[in-house]
């Protein structure tokens, strides 16, 4: 038995296995089409979370624009270090140089979600993770570099796999550093009455 079922037409609009597989094991059956956007960089001075609500807004109409009928999520996740943020490293050596400006204090994740209805009704927000790293040595961080994990990720780590190992505690939701705040994600859900609880 499901904990949540989705009654209503469902797709996430994003690519991320991240993602999808948390959205499933909450019991939900969606269809995936990621967006086929651009994604425009942050402009000097933007509001972390207004960029990441912008994102998720702009990849969730994008998926919606092709595909009627449906209610659509997207969703976009950002690291922010002090007011910068973070995107995906470009190569090894500057997944090393993101990860060890993170090594021994606090930064920020956060995913902005956007989810449409098929009528263009839209509800969107962002949710905010304190994550501290514990202060590790060149040696560790360039070993981690070099495992190609922090490759495709913004930041340079992921928290559910080996890098694990660098965080020394987090404050807030654990499933929105992976890639989507599920609890807030199901709320929104919920309240829409695409997604119900306790059904087979």
């Amino acid at each position: 038995m499901s904990i949540y079922k989705a009654v209503k037409p469902l797709t996430l609009g994003s690519g991320s296995p991240r993602r999808k597989d948390l959205l499933q094991s909450a019991g939900l059956v969606f269809e995936i089409k990621p967006a086929t956007c651009e994604e425009p960089t942050p402009t000097p001075g933007q509001d972390p979370e207004d960029y990441a609500i912008k994102m998720a807004e702009l990849k969730a109409i994008n998926v919606a624009e092709n595909n009627p009928g449906t209610y659509v999520l997207g969703s976009d996740t950002i690291v922010v270090r002090d007011r910068d943020i973070l995107g995906k490293p470009v190569n090894r050596e500057e997944a090393y140089e993101m990860v060890k400006s993170l090594c021994g204090r606090k930064h920020k994740v956060i995913s902005g979600c956007a989810l449409i209805s098929p009528e263009g009704e839209k509800q969107s927000y962002a949710v905010s993770t304190e994550v501290e790293f514990i202060d590790f040595n060149e040696a560790a961080v360039r070993a981690y570099a070099a495992t190609g994990e922090p490759d495709d990720k913004a930041g340079a780590y992921a928290i559910q796999g080996q890098g694990a190992f660098l965080v020394k505690g987090i404050s807030g939701s654990y499933t929105n550093v992976v890639g989507l705040p599920l609890a807030r994600v199901i709320e929104s859900l919920m309240d829409w009455g695409v997604v119900v609880a306790g059904e087979g």
